[in-house]
């Protein structure tokens, strides 16, 4: 067992003035102080694999990991390892008469769970922890299948060392097996590396409940997450394969084994952090993206080995010259998101683009958005000041729209009853009567509907729903995405 190598955070990471100054959806969770590590967390939930945390005691693992599964709404198990009998997990069996045996299943049971999180995995008696392998890696227990299970989570303080202050009695190096089936192995920073501004967060904040606004938004970025990763899988899946090929040799030069298990994993969880970061900025680079994964996929951060930093980053830093990863352009990735809104949202989170490329992208999404949702994309395009971006003719055409649902409509117009322009009418005043007087949302809902009507735009009555629902999942998406 080696000494562990404490080194100076690698400089491809942000400090803890640049964190503060992220967007952070675990802040409006109540998670403060995890900015740095926050697309690991991300990409952990979008690709569903497993996840293992290490840190020391007070770190907020726990809470991160219950957090995450309320705001989720999962039907969640929490066991500490420690005390756990695998009857705890299971159930009792009981002979059914067939030759086989059921279980007689408690609240506490894994059948039905859809998260699971086992704490302090590395204090498990040796005996349980072996039965651990097939839900962890295979969503199976007994050789039974856990229908609904999709998360596995885990957590531990390191395991004891030669370095004493790092020294935790009865935290025992995991089996390297078992590491090897957790994707991410996440090194939470401790009170010292989150920075002066976030320790003061995290004093204030403390353990205040949970807002569901936050929580209906990390849904939103989990499902947009995983269409970021299909949408670049095939564009840069061939060349990572080669950057992961050069840096596991690499490392393996530098006493870091990894298993070819582990460089499987390693493609996969690069694809899902960068799509992470794309969350937040369409022009965010590859290089860090596969850093960021590489430094949080060593399985020897829970074997008790030694991870020497410098050489990770040395190994890395090689391996993506050698692999010849090209940038990527920020058009192109844009261009490649087939739903017209989302790619325009892309856009206007993407601050490399230039005005022309800016305009031209939501000119082309504008028009091939339906009545209602254009209308909401024209809208956060002034709300958010990304109008400003744009060229003259495109923010004149944008901001007709916005005015539709900006300004107080009246409508004074003589139909004759039972005409159709008469029934188009009573349609939108049906539409109209499904809105909640006290939300928000309304006021501008209801200049849309009779701003539209009075300029002829509602062809058919059945329109009125069609443009209202268009509407009304714009603005939730646009919520969602710029949380």
């Amino acid at each position: 067992m080696g000494r562990k190598t404490s080194v100076a955070t690698p400089p491809v990471e942000q400090s803890p003035a640049a964190q503060a100054a992220v967007p952070c959806i675990l802040d409006e969770l109540g998670i403060v102080g995890m900015q740095s590590v926050e697309p690991v967390i991300m990409a952990a939930l979008i690709q569903r694999d497993p996840l293992l945390l290490v840190g020391a005691h007070g770190t907020g693992k726990s809470f991160l990991l219950n957090r995450l599964a309320e705001a989720l709404s999962l039907d969640h198990r929490h066991y500490n390892a420690s005390l756990m009998n695998f009857d705890d997990l299971v159930g009792y069996p009981l002979p059914n008469g067939a030759g086989g045996l059921d279980y007689i299943q408690t609240p506490a049971s894994i059948w039905g769970a859809q998260s699971v999180f086992i704490d302090e995995i590395s204090r498990c008696r040796p005996e349980v922890q072996n039965k651990l392998f097939s839900i962890i890696h295979e969503r199976r227990v007994q050789g039974l299948p856990l229908q609904r299970l999709v998360y596995r989570w885990s957590a531990m303080n390191p395991p004891a060392g030669e370095d004493e202050e790092a020294m935790y009695a009865g935290s025992e190096p995991l089996d390297r097996a078992l590491a090897d089936r957790f994707a991410f192995i996440l090194d939470i920073p401790d009170w010292q590396r989150i920075g002066v501004e976030a320790q003061e967060r995290l004093i204030l904040t403390g353990d205040k409940p949970l807002d569901a606004a936050a929580a209906l938004r990390l849904a939103a970025r989990v499902e947009q997450g995983r269409r970021i990763t299909t949408r670049i899988l095939d564009s840069l899946s061939a060349t990572l394969a080669r950057y992961v090929r050069i840096v596991c040799a690499l490392l393996r030069q530098a006493k870091l084994v990894l298993s070819p298990r582990r460089c499987v994993m390693l493609l996969a969880n690069i694809l899902a952090v960068h799509a992470a970061r794309l969350l937040d900025a369409p022009d965010a680079d590859t290089a860090t993206s596969a850093f960021l994964a590489l430094r949080h996929s060593l399985p020897q951060r829970a074997t008790g080995e030694a991870v020497n930093e410098t050489s990770v980053l040395a190994a890395h830093k090689e391996a993506w010259s050698a692999a010849g990863v090209p940038a990527g352009s920020p058009i192109h990735i844009l261009m490649s998101e087939p739903d017209p809104l989302h790619r325009a949202l892309a856009a206007v989170r993407c601050s490399s683009i230039g005005k022309r490329d800016f305009s031209t992208v939501v000119s082309d999404c504008l028009a091939a958005l339906a009545p209602g949702a254009r209308h909401a994309l024209a809208a956060h395009l002034f709300e958010s000041g990304a109008a400003g971006r744009l060229v003259a003719a495109v923010a004149e055409q944008a901001a007709d729209w916005y005015a539709v649902t900006a300004t107080p409509q009246n409508v004074t117009e003589s139909v004759q009853s039972g005409s159709p322009r008469h029934r188009v009418w009573q349609r939108v005043v049906f539409a109209l009567a499904s809105l909640a007087k006290d939300d928000p949302e309304t006021p501008a809902a209801t200049n849309l509907l009779v701003g539209l009507f009075s300029l002829n735009a509602i062809a058919a009555g059945s329109d009125a729903e069609q443009i209202l629902r268009s509407w009304q999942a714009a603005r939730l998406s646009i919520a969602g995405t710029i949380a």
